[in-house]
């Protein structure tokens, strides 16, 4: 140190002036970038972390969905007497006349095949029943030797069984592709006769596991159950991946939480590790996003600010030793200022600058002084506004915490009290008010919606002594089209108050969905009222903004802020249209485009 002191002392002062000044500024150039892209390696750790957490949340919501579609399919069945009934007939050898066969098909296995046909996300609920000589009942009922063909056998027959062909009849492949199936195995028991048929209840890989069949190369993911078994998606099954999930399940093996994500190295790969048990189907799912890539680009980003800095270092060296050989007049006193900032006092002033240029750059430190006071105050305002912001918006969502919470007590005592109505009508309440607090940016899904008004009708059917009806009829393509929130629920609201709360009687809503090429239609029809021609030309006058749509009955307003939106989301080609005839229905037709395609 002492060297380098007595060979700095040696050189000249214009060379000691470039010096200095490359050491001021060295310092920020160098620690900046190394704080900015640790920010942002961080930002982009938090947020890959934040929507592997969104992700597996959705994904273990479906598979509970799921789930209970399962199960209620099987309790349909085995509650289902008509069947119970005919089962018991065959385990002991009765015989069944011809007219009681078309019978029994007629009723009770149409009324179990619609059922399943209702229930979209199932892919098929069949009854296997150990009689050689029973005639087969499709597509409910079988005889049980089919069940080797589809790989249902074996000690442990019952329960969940994954990741399996549909080999029930021999075309079936050249439908279904390489699709697989899951199903869960259930024996149907008679007092003293044992078991009289077993029930399986099928639905698709891809259904059950949306998040397994959504992978890409950056993200995948699979499933294992605990005797060892893992399913991914077509092309994941390599070796590398199965060996990283078994590293993955022996990290986790301890861990009590249901859910854990983390980072994780893997040679030269950053990964983000999302493990998600499901107890529900015994096992665990594994969701993997591999962003080395994006870690690259930062580290690419870093090595040129790096050079740039490096380039821009070398000029400002140059210009720095050229100019400090006609700044001397005043560098002392500038330097002195510069030293006292550094410790922190902002209220230097640097006075008699002159006119010079080092006079300049007094007066510029000054200027440069007097923001840096100004941008250290808005910072701090700044500061203070996004805590307070914070604040209120913790207490917002605690507030909805508590009606939420509140919510469900008051569910509990109903069900305590075993009314059941007023805990359907409080759940139905709760999912509604979940659904409207929840703020969001985006469109939402035409499920979703379908949900919400389901949910509206449940307690609307509360304040009548009719019944309103929700029909459905709408394609899975659609289902998954976005819409602007709350487009759906007040068409609805409107059939009701002005279309059917005055006939006051039992009435359907029916809601239909169209493909039209790259668009689509979706209708809310009620048997209502119905309007004059003249009526539907003054509510078109309104919707469409040339008629004032006021606070009143009738007003239209609910359907002008629909339109308006729409119009707003997808351009001025969309939007609502209405038909009706006096005394029979009202049809509203919302016009939206096809934005989610099929996979």
């Amino acid at each position: 140190m002492k060297k380098i002191k007595e060979r700095f002392e040696g050189y000249r002062l214009n060379t000691k002036i470039t010096i200095i000044c490359l050491l001021f500024i060295l310092i920020p150039m160098t620690g900046l970038p190394i704080w900015l892209f640790r920010v942002m390696e961080d930002s982009l750790v938090n947020e890959k972390i934040n929507a592997m957490e969104y992700r597996l949340s959705k994904n273990y919501d479906q598979i509970v969905t799921n789930i209970d579609a399962i199960n209620m399919s099987t309790q349909f069945f085995l509650s289902d007497q008509g069947l119970r009934d005919f089962l018991i007939s065959i385990k002991k050898g009765e015989n069944y006349t011809t007219e009681e066969l078309l019978a029994f098909y007629s009723n009770d296995i149409a009324s179990l095949e619609r059922m399943v046909n209702n229930n979209t996300s199932l892919y098929q609920v069949r009854v296997y029943v150990d009689d050689e000589d029973m005639q087969e009942m499709l597509p409910i009922l079988y005889r049980r030797e089919r069940m080797a063909g589809q790989e249902l056998t074996g000690e442990a027959l019952y329960g969940w069984r994954f990741n399996y062909d549909d080999k029930l009849f021999s075309n079936y492949k050249q439908y279904l592709g390489d699709k697989k199936i899951l199903s869960l195995i259930t024996p149907i028991e008679a007092y003293g006769l044992g078991e009289i048929g077993i029930i399986e209840a099928a639905m698709s890989m891809d259904v059950m596991f949306p998040m397994l069949y959504d992978s890409t190369e950056e993200e995948w993911s699979c499933f294992t159950q605990e005797n060892g078994a893992v399913y991914f998606a077509d092309g994941l099954d390599t070796e590398e991946n199965q060996r990283f999930m078994a590293q993955i399940l022996q990290e986790n093996a301890e861990t009590s939480e249901d859910i854990s994500v983390y980072v994780k190295k893997d040679g030269k790969r950053r990964l983000i590790v999302g493990y998600q048990k499901v107890e529900e189907l015994g096992g665990v799912f594994i969701g993997v996003d591999d962003f080395s890539e994006e870690m690259r680009q930062i580290y690419r980003q870093r090595s040129v600010y790096i050079l740039a800095g490096l380039l821009l270092m070398a000029l400002l060296a140059l210009a720095v030793n050229g100019a400090a050989k006609r700044l001397l007049g005043q560098f002392y006193v500038i330097l002195h200022s510069i030293r006292e900032v550094q410790k922190g006092d902002l209220d230097v002033v640097i006075e008699n600058c002159g006119t010079d240029e080092m006079g300049e750059l007094g007066s510029q430190i000054n200027k440069m002084l007097v923001s840096i006071k100004q941008l250290t105050a808005d910072n701090l305002n700044h500061e203070l506004l996004m805590k307070n912001t914070q604040i209120r918006a913790l207490q917002n969502q605690i507030n909805a915490h508590f009606i939420y919470n509140v919510l469900e007590s008051i569910k509990m005592m109903a069900e305590i009290e075993e009314k059941y109505d007023i805990s359907d009508a409080i759940t139905a309440l709760g999912r509604l008010l979940r659904y409207s607090m929840r703020w969001t940016k985006d469109n939402v899904t035409i499920e979703e919606e379908l949900d919400y008004v389901r949910n509206y009708l449940k307690l609307v059917n509360l304040r009548f002594d009719y019944e309103i009806y929700l029909s459905e009829n709408i394609p899975e393509i659609i289902l998954k089209q976005k819409i602007p929130k709350m487009s759906l629920q007040p068409v609805v609201e409107n059939a009701i108050y002005h279309g059917i709360e005055q006939m006051a009687e039992d009435t359907n809503i029916y809601i239909k969905g169209i493909v039209m090429g790259s668009d689509c239609m979706i209708e809310i029809t009620d048997a209502g009222r119905g309007m004059s021609e003249e009526e539907v030309m003054e509510l078109y006058r309104k919707i469409n903004g040339e008629l004032e749509a006021s606070g009143g009955t009738g007003n239209g307003i609910g359907l002008k802020n629909v339109q308006d939106r729409m119009k707003i989301s997808f351009g001025e080609k969309y939007g609502i249209k209405i038909a009706s005839k006096l005394g029979c229905y009202t049809k509203v037709m919302l016009f939206i485009p096809m934005t989610e395609k099929e996979t």
